[in-house]
């Protein structure tokens, strides 16, 4: 049996999520940054930068969580949901989008300029600015236990791009938790999956931390967002 911890409106699930992704019922979102196959943990060492000041390497342990796209597990995913949201959707075999989510990491040198979800929500393209470049990060949030962390930031405005009905949240490749706390900042539930024990205790620590601050509400950060960029339509 996997390991199930409550933590507010948040039910993490330490495990495969291929095992429990059958177990559940239907939510209203799946929002997740699943492996691109890309390989990006093997060495264990992210980072980039043209030298000097610019340069950045944090080291993590090595694993091979990202050899493949998990195909399956987000086809599985994906059927537990009416609205869905995947960064890396460009690695995966999915349909043709209206609205692919666009993060513009305001990066240089080595890194890579944007970051690409796919969704099937009814809306144009929308784009957000948000600095991730190495040492410099927006409001100098800390790089934390995952080696592909996104910001806060950047998963609330994904949220927020969810229908107002949307009120529950599914991410089955949760990491850090990144995306638990910007659901529970929108006041929404969340249910997250991840296999491995040390960013399972992580996220369970960041989504407790979380519950215990003042303020639990985000509003979007809209002032960093840019129009359509395929259509002229706003």
């Amino acid at each position: 049996m996997p390991r199930v911890e409550t933590i507010g409106d948040a039910t993490l699930y330490l495990g495969d999520c291929r095992d429990i992704l059958p177990t559940l019922g239907k939510v209203d979102a799946v929002v997740t940054d699943p492996p691109y196959g890309i390989g990006i943990a093997k060495t264990g060492k992210v980072g980039g930068g043209t030298g000097g000041k610019g340069t950045w390497v944090k080291n993590y342990a090595p694993t091979t969580w990202d050899t493949e796209p998990a195909v399956e597990a987000v086809a599985m995913a994906m059927d537990l949901a009416s609205h869905s949201i995947i960064f890396g959707g460009n690695y995966y075999p999915l349909p043709p989008a209206r609205c692919w989510l666009v993060w513009d990491k305001e990066t240089t040198g080595n890194f890579a300029d944007c970051e690409l979800a796919w969704t099937n929500l009814d809306k144009t393209v929308r784009r957000l600015r948000h600095l991730w470049n190495g040492l410099a990060r927006a409001g100098n949030e800390p790089r934390g236990e995952h080696p592909s962390q996104k910001p806060l930031a950047v998963m609330e405005w994904c949220i927020n791009h969810l229908p107002a009905t949307a009120r529950s949240v599914l991410d089955p490749f949760m990491g850090s938790g990144t995306t638990g706390v910007a659901a529970l900042r929108l006041d929404k539930t969340f249910i997250g999956i991840e296999r491995e024990q040390r960013y399972f205790d992580a996220a369970c620590s960041r989504i407790d931390e979380a519950l215990k601050q003042p303020r639990l509400f985000a509003e979007p950060p809209v002032k960093h967002e840019q129009p359509s960029l395929l259509t002229g339509v706003a």
